[in-house]
């Protein structure tokens, strides 16, 4: 009986696994085949190097290259505000909080991550678009810098929460053991904790920035929409995913515009494969063997 029911969960774990496979491969096959029509009149070396995206003006222009520019450069900003604000909020609430303060700081970090997007969008839109505009004497707020600093925070609640829940998985006898040989209780963090807490801390990274690629209803929003290369954070620009979702519901099916819409899409797709194979690279790299 035991070793039937151990056969049914095996059998079952292993459908799963491969249904979740089958998914992803037909999500990638839908999207290459909605987006290979529009190569038959654009070239892809064009699209990918064109400077503008201008779907209405005539002739039309296909450049993918503005929305790639502006999606990496908000994420990597997004990501440099995000990362260590959330590796150190992580270290204090595990390590140096008391418990009062860790049952207060915990549940509050994990509300901010149920708050909708389009409401951090209209904070952007109304409080800190108007701010960035008077600071830096720019035409408009709505730039690169004040969407990346709403992505970042957008960001922080979860990379913050999955680094705590890791560095606390980390046993307490790496500490005391760290301490028992005369290290500081910073030295026992830095070269004990962090690093036995590693293969939790990347992935948490890896789910904040695919949090910041992602979204879609802020940049939207705050970011301008710009169809021109950005050539500082202080412009507007636009985002794979904001342009998906400002135009799907207006290109006709079977439009140009349409497959140059699914072919965004592709290329989002295999952006994102990339970061999370990197992400799997780099932790089985740190798993001892």
């Amino acid at each position: 009986m035991v070793a039937l029911s151990d056969a049914t969960m095996r059998a079952v774990v292993i459908c799963a696994g491969s249904l979740a496979i089958l998914f992803v491969i037909l999500i990638f096959v839908f999207l290459f085949a909605e987006a290979t029509p529009i190569l038959k009149e654009h070239s892809l070396a064009d699209m990918f190097f064109g400077r503008e995206w201008r779907p209405t003006s005539t002739p039309e222009r296909f450049g993918l290259l503005p929305l790639v520019v502006g999606s990496l450069m908000l994420t990597v900003a997004a990501s440099i505000l995000a990362v260590p604000l959330g590796l150190a909020g992580a270290i204090y609430i595990a390590e140096l909080a008391s418990p009062r303060a860790q049952a207060v700081l915990k549940p509050f970090v994990e509300l901010l991550a149920a708050v909708p997007s389009v409401v951090y969008g209209f904070l952007g839109l109304t409080l800190l678009a108007p701010l960035v505009r008077q600071i830096f004497h720019l035409p408009t707020g709505l730039t690169g810098f004040t969407a990346s600093i709403i992505l970042a925070y957008m960001a922080l609640p979860t990379i913050l929460s999955l680094c705590d829940d890791a560095i606390r998985a980390v046993p307490q006898s790496i500490r005391l053991g760290s301490l028992a040989l005369g290290t500081t209780k910073w030295q026992t963090i830095r070269y004990a904790v962090l690093p036995a807490a590693r293969p939790g801390i990347v992935p948490a990274v890896m789910l904040g920035i695919g949090r910041v690629i992602g979204e879609t209803m802020t940049v939207l929003m705050v970011a301008g929409m710009a169809g021109t290369v950005p050539k500082s954070l202080f412009e507007p620009m636009r985002t794979m995913t904001g342009t998906i979702a400002a135009e799907m519901g207006e290109a006709a099916r079977g439009s140009t515009h349409f497959h140059a819409l699914f072919l965004v899409g592709a290329l989002l797709f295999v952006i994102t494969f990339i970061i999370n194979a990197i992400a799997d690279i780099a932790i089985r790299r740190r798993q001892p063997r």
